[in-house]
């Protein structure tokens, strides 16, 4: 986990500060399915900045992510660019909208943040291509080697008198 101590900033209203660190990435589980970060530790440019009434922190940085395709299992990496900012008040009270969960006791947790806002970023499913046409739902084949289809399966007899029904109307 990584983490940046705030403590050591003496930032007044107005100032910046810039630090290029390497932020330790977790692995990911989305929809039952893990999604690996490699490398595991990147590169990323951190910048707080002072104003008048709290900080602003900005974590930029790219990652690749490696996993299986939603659609067809097939082994899928994906390279996605985070830019990401969070506030946090000098006095935020008890408004949580002025409170940043990354920060506690004057500790960045840029692990989580990371993780988090990278989760945020990816595409709603991850495929390893726009066109792929996923597992056929009645042998589980990939489709995108061996497209094909199935003869109709016979109804089961049972159903025969509603399929009856279904006719006439």
């Amino acid at each position: 986990m990584t983490t940046f101590n705030l403590r050591r900033l003496k930032l007044r209203s107005g100032e910046q500060f810039r630090d290029e660190l390497e932020v330790e990435l977790v692995p990911l589980l989305l929809g039952g399915s893990e999604y690996l970060p490699v490398p595991e530790r990147v590169g990323a440019e951190l910048t707080v900045t002072k104003a008048t009434t709290g900080s602003i922190y900005q974590l930029s940085f790219r990652a690749r992510l490696h996993g299986p395709c939603f659609r067809c299992l097939r082994d899928t990496a994906i390279d996605e660019s985070v830019d990401a900012r969070e506030y946090q008040a000098s006095n935020p009270g008890s408004d949580e909208e002025l409170r940043s969960p990354y920060i506690t006791d004057d500790t960045l947790d840029l692990s989580a943040w990371a993780r988090d806002a990278l989760a945020l970023g990816l595409p709603l499913q991850i495929l390893h291509s726009p066109d792929c046409a996923g597992l056929c739902p009645v042998c589980g084949k990939d489709l995108n080697e061996e497209p094909h289809t199935h003869d109709e399966v016979a109804a089961d007899p049972r159903w025969a008198a509603l399929d009856e029904l279904r006719r006439q109307l």
